[in-house]
């Protein structure tokens, strides 16, 4: 064994309390009283004749398989703990830290007469190398490049998403204090903390996931853990074309939108695609511009040059230090951005974000939580009344109208699809109203094939954009027929 990775003063043997066999207890057995034995065979009581044993299904087989694996797999990694110097493992190589894996297991296992095929143990090894290295039983969701999205409702029922659909997977932690663990291990690694005095949290995985935790009491039936998956691959404009999520014709228009440096709100509900859409639209920015983003959880890929990323920061345990993205936003109007990028503003930071859209820094993007267009203008002022703002709401609207440009409405539909719903111009006040221009709105009449796939696809109205002016005065030009109902 690799004695560098073992703690001081430790035998080459595990100490171990002793088990039975794989963990199970075994049924005693029927006895027989004196009087039955003496009895003749024809006095003794028949044994009952029930239903014919079950024979046991290759799902029977497949769990009692996991519970066994389950149950050795507590075993070592309590040996694992006890036997190796963590302090040490930072260091270690991945090769050695398997070898000194795969060598404790195979002493606990000879101790314990425990006898796996090939399979089982090169499951169970790279079980415990994820508990020792990795995030446990979430180790294996977060390769598969297919989930999008891990929900976990307690240490028994863990969701993903693929493809849009919610499935439950098999992949389940040991009980809560395993679940536990695993939540202390990644927000410590980013700094964070979560207990009962703080039962929730926010936070990044290293590979920039965005992971949300909230852990009991608030938690009645176990803690709850929602992890939305950083995309490897940067999805762009030709990308989401191709996936309809654009079209030809609106990927044009948004184009020539970014180029001209109009202010842009990107809404829709939760998991809509919001993020997606945002980076995509970044692409539009040139490279000889200075882009500021300001986020609660850094998650943007931005393929510019200059890019200066924020990322805002709770209080510690005295409840000091909190830098929220309202401090980043301020300071950002000082350090000379061409853009400021704001992740997502669902507080009084819509008040600066505003005052930096209307001074003169134009082309900024923003995402947003809302149903619809009007929605979006109307969660705007509401924002801005939660900034403790005493501003009659005229005043507010007026604000709003004179800084946002362009509202893109995202929507996850029924069969799980994240498509642009609308584009819409934010034109004047008319009265007391701010009135909206549609340019692109998505038709559903078309229905769902036989898959329940829907159909429908984004449609223009028809109605010239009033920003083709401003588009020509900055030299960029976007051909009229895009607009057009008849072209589609």
């Amino acid at each position: 064994m690799f004695s560098k990775y073992k703690k001081p003063n430790q035998p080459d043997k595990p100490k171990l309390v002793p088990a039975t066999s794989a963990g199970r207890e075994t049924a005693p057995r029927a006895t027989v009283t004196p009087a039955e034995q003496a009895a003749p065979k024809a006095m003794r009581k028949p044994m009952p004749m029930g239903k014919a044993a079950a024979v046991p299904t290759a799902a029977d087989k497949n769990r009692k398989r996991k519970e066994r694996l389950g149950e050795i797999k507590l075993e070592l990694h309590r040996a694992l703990l006890d036997n190796l110097n963590l302090a040490a493992l930072d260091t270690a190589s991945e090769q050695d830290l398997r070898m000194e894996i795969n060598a404790i297991a195979t002493e606990v296992l000879q101790e314990k007469s425990i006898v796996l095929n090939r399979e089982e143990r090169g499951i169970l090894n790279q079980e415990l190398y994820d508990e020792v290295k990795g995030l446990g039983p979430l180790e294996s969701l977060l390769k598969d490049d297919t989930v999008a999205d891990i929900l976990v409702n307690g240490p028994q029922q863990i969701f993903v998403e693929r493809n849009g659909k919610l499935e439950l997977s098999d992949v389940t932690f040991k009980d809560e204090k395993h679940l536990l663990r695993i939540i202390d291990k990644i927000v410590s690694a980013v700094g964070r903390r979560v207990d009962e005095s703080n039962p929730y949290v926010d936070a990044r995985l290293a590979d920039g996931s965005r992971f949300n935790a909230m852990v009991p009491p608030i938690a009645v039936d176990g803690s709850l853990v929602s992890i939305r998956k950083f995309k490897k691959e940067k999805l762009g404009i030709d990308e989401l074309v191709k996936f309809g999520a654009f079209s030809e014709e609106m990927a044009a228009y948004l184009q020539a939108a970014v180029a001209c440096r109009l202010n842009v709100i990107v809404s829709g509900g939760t998991g809509s695609g919001k993020t997606t859409t945002l980076n995509a639209l970044s692409s539009f920015i040139a490279n000889d511009e200075r882009i500021l983003t300001i986020e609660d959880t850094a998650e943007l890929q931005l393929q510019q040059t200059h890019v200066g990323r924020m990322e805002s920061r709770p209080a510690n345990v005295e409840g000091k230090g909190a830098v929220s993205q309202r401090d980043c936003l301020r300071n950002a109007l000082r350090m000379r951005p061409d853009r400021i990028i704001v992740g997502e503003t669902r507080g009084e930071e819509v008040i600066d974000m505003l005052q930096a859209m209307n001074t003169g820094h134009d082309g900024s993007i923003c995402t947003l939580h809302s149903n619809g267009p009007r929605d979006t203008l109307s969660r705007m002022e509401t924002m801005v009344l939660m900034a403790g703002m005493d501003l009659p709401m005229r005043a507010i609207r007026e604000q709003v109208a004179s800084a946002v440009d362009l509202i893109v409405h995202q929507s996850r539909l029924k069969d799980g699809s994240r498509r642009i719903t609308h584009i819409t111009e934010v034109e004047r006040m008319e009265g007391d109203v701010i009135t909206l221009q549609d340019i692109f709105v998505y038709d559903a009449s078309l229905g769902f094939d036989a898959d329940g796939r829907s159909l429908g696809r984004l449609r223009p109205t028809g109605l010239r954009p009033k920003f083709l002016e401003k588009m020509a005065y900055a030299n960029v030009t976007v051909d009229p027929m895009v607009f057009a109902t008849d072209r589609m």
